[in-house]
């Protein structure tokens, strides 16, 4: 079973508690994991390797976007992974850190129609696979990732996020 260590930090008055976020994200995070390992085969370190979550508001995550990613605005979620790691190779001990501001999960939550938790869900998931190496910088990747995205969320009960949908995530 693949297991994760998640390590949270809330750096927002507007989320929910640390340890509601903790719960969440350990049967997100774990789904996603235990369906990566089973149905695509991707290796997991025997400790269980550490995730840092951090939970923030629209203007320090674009200060990261400015710094990081030469972006000066904000976004929904940003993933630092800890190592280079290719799609199905084994990951490090630590797999690195997802960012997600709130403001902009609570707007496009709502241009979306879905809600709070069904986007941070979904942003969840899209972060932890870049961590393991996915990513959709041409349409060949998108399509690999945004499909893994699709199955895991619907593991979880979810709908296909990308279905009639112009908001992809941003490259």
């Amino acid at each position: 079973m693949a297991e994760l260590d998640i390590q949270i930090s809330v750096e927002d008055i507007g989320w929910p508690g640390e340890e509601t976020l903790l719960s969440f994200c350990e049967r997100v995070l774990g789904a996603a994991a235990v369906y990566l390992s089973d149905s695509e085969k991707q290796p997991f370190p025997t400790l269980p390797p550490e995730v840092s979550l951090v939970f923030t508001d629209d203007a320090s995550i674009q200060d990261i976007n400015a710094e990081w990613r030469g972006k000066d605005k904000a976004t929904n979620v940003l993933s630092f992974p800890a190592f280079p790691v290719q799609p199905g190779k084994m990951p490090g001990p630590m797999l690195g850190d997802i960012i997600i501001a709130r403001e902009t999960l609570e707007r496009e939550a709502a241009e979306l129609e879905k809600s709070f938790d069904d986007h941070l869900t979904h942003l969840l998931v899209h972060g932890f696979l870049h961590l393991l190496g996915y990513d959709h910088m041409n349409s060949a990747e998108a399509e690999i990732m945004e499909g893994l995205e699709t199955r895991i969320l619907a593991q979880l009960g979810l709908s296909d996020p990308y279905e009639g949908q112009d908001l992809k995530m941003e490259p």
